[in-house]
């Protein structure tokens, strides 16, 4: 059973080790909110909401999945008794449209506090059968093509399994032509455009078939899937499918009109883990095949991806670089860690998680705090 009797909200601010830079903006500094969930049985977990400073990916910024948690969602469990973290998901989506990134993070943690009540890991609750996971890095926009050849070679020389190059109006076809010529021509290239195109645009991404790319990241609006199958049958790479998809429903309505051939899956955009793994599940029966997203995770939020990604259809590989990539120091012990071939490894042996909040340290670096308790 699950009964939490308190949550508390943290805001941390966690300088990035260099700048990252998107279509819709740059960030040098992850605000990022944590929950701090206990239960009555005296266990305690954390998790993370996924929200970024400001809605430029999504309608949800750290601010409005604050409010929203301490409004809506955790007044829904608090004192409540579930059975599965699956009834959690269900209370969340009753009469409580949208706010997927505040739902996934107090819903990511009933499944933590389950497998912690089950003594399993994360991994094995959630289905997963893989003990190492292939890992890709994603480049933000470089200033040159000359500097984004010199980050390609150093991921590739890491051992990262896929390179993911942020692109933009003005800052493609060059920059990635310019990569290809300068790598191996079967290097694992990719590139995401962060909705930063219209169908006006389709000369320029027809143009990025030549480069042998597995695929282009969401290059058409944020919430759309109707423009996209107008796209796909013009390009011979692969359309991935990213912000548009939030549920399960939104990838039947791709595979129905065509409007892309992979999807990637970050729990904290689709609302936590159950329609996370309704989305893999639905995917593979159609042979679809789908990978795990960041999104500047802290190590803890990489601990729930690196468990998600551990199902079988999770094929290419996931965005879970290191904590070295991001963070000087990241809040958890072990840091999170790649081989020389590009594969991070599944704390399958450790009960929960499998990596341990280093909570000194965020204390040092909380720069507001709120605790909710049951009545």
């Amino acid at each position: 059973m699950i009964h939490i009797q308190r949550i508390t909200l943290r805001e941390i601010h966690l300088p990035l080790v260099e700048a990252f830079q998107i279509s819709s903006g740059t960030e040098t500094t992850r605000r990022i909110l944590l929950l701090q969930v206990e239960n009555t049985d005296g266990l305690e977990t954390w998790s993370e909401c996924v929200a970024g400073a400001r809605p430029n990916y999504s309608p949800e910024g750290i601010d409005t999945a604050w409010l929203a948690i301490r409004e809506w969602v955790a007044p829904r469990v608090l004192g409540q008794t579930f059975e599965r973290p699956q009834d959690v998901h269900a209370a969340l989506n009753r009469d409580l449209r949208g706010n997927n990134m505040a739902k996934a993070a107090l819903e990511m943690a009933t499944w933590e506090l389950a497998a912690q009540n089950k003594g399993v890991s994360l991994a094995q609750l959630l289905g997963g059968k893989r003990s190492a996971i292939a890992t890709g890095i994603s480049l933000g926009i470089q200033d040159t093509p000359e500097k984004l050849i010199e980050k390609v070679r150093a991921a590739l020389h890491l051992g990262y399994q896929k390179v993911k190059i942020k692109i933009k109006p003005g800052k493609d076809v060059e920059y990635v032509a310019a990569v290809r010529e300068a790598v191996d021509p079967d290097a694992p290239l990719m590139v995401d455009a962060n909705s930063a195109y219209t169908l006006n645009d389709i000369a320029t991404l027809k143009e990025l078939d030549q480069f042998k790319l597995m695929m282009i990241e969401q290059p058409l609006a944020w919430d759309d899937i109707y423009l996209h199958a107008s796209l796909q049958p013009k390009l011979k790479t692969p359309i991935c499918l990213d912000e548009s998809i939030t549920s399960e429903a939104k990838a039947r309505e791709m595979v129905a009109l065509g409007s892309g051939r992979i999807v990637n899956i970050k729990p904290g955009r689709v609302g936590g883990f159950t329609e996370a793994i309704a989305i893999h599940d639905y995917c593979a029966l159609q042979e679809i095949p789908v990978w795990c997203g960041g999104m500047l995770e802290s190590g803890i939020g990489r601990a729930y991806n690196v468990a998600l990604a551990s199902l079988s259809n999770f094929v290419l590989p996931a965005d879970l670089s290191p904590s070295a990539r991001y963070w000087a120091q990241d809040i958890v012990t072990p840091e999170w860690t790649m081989n020389k071939e590009g594969m991070v490894a599944v704390p399958r042996d450790k009960i929960g998680m499998g990596v341990s909040v280093d909570v000194d340290r965020v204390e040092n670096l909380t720069v507001r705090k709120e605790s909710m308790k049951a009545p």
